[in-house]
């Protein structure tokens, strides 16, 4: 059954809240669940992220009742790209042994994303062609 774009980012915004919260005060933790050595470095970098969550949450819950336009478009198919990128870069991290298993949640998620973005950006891109 195809998600609505509202549904899609309302829990987008939501999953982006959290791991925006996650990234920015426990990032050591999420970096332990993927194998990943926490350092300055790492710990820099991951909360930076949290601020990208932030604001992709930030996007998508204000966009959530957005009818079909071009921006939603564009949203949906940009976010799209990015799921599959980070899922692709996930896998290979795990396959050269620079990311344990449970990075394998993460790419499951973004590849799940990223296949809803792509269904809602068809929905919207049928719906503006049955209205012309």
């Amino acid at each position: 059954m195809p998600l609505s774009f509202r549904t899609l980012s309302t829990a987008t915004a939501v999953l982006c809240f959290a791991l925006a919260l996650a990234w920015g005060l426990r990032p050591d933790l999420l970096l332990w669940l993927w194998n990943v050595e926490y350092s300055s470095a790492t710990g820099l970098v991951s909360r930076r992220n949290a601020a990208l969550f932030l604001a992709i949450g930030i996007m998508f819950y204000r966009a959530r009742h957005a009818p079909p336009s071009d921006t939603r478009r564009a949203l949906t198919s940009g976010f799209a790209a990015g799921c599959f990128v980070l899922a692709v870069l996930g896998f290979a991290e795990w396959i050269n042994g620079n990311a344990g298993p449970a990075i394998l949640l993460a790419v499951a998620t973004e590849t799940v994303l990223g296949l809803a973005f792509i269904q809602a950006h068809r929905s919207s891109v049928a719906q503006t062609q049955a209205s012309v």
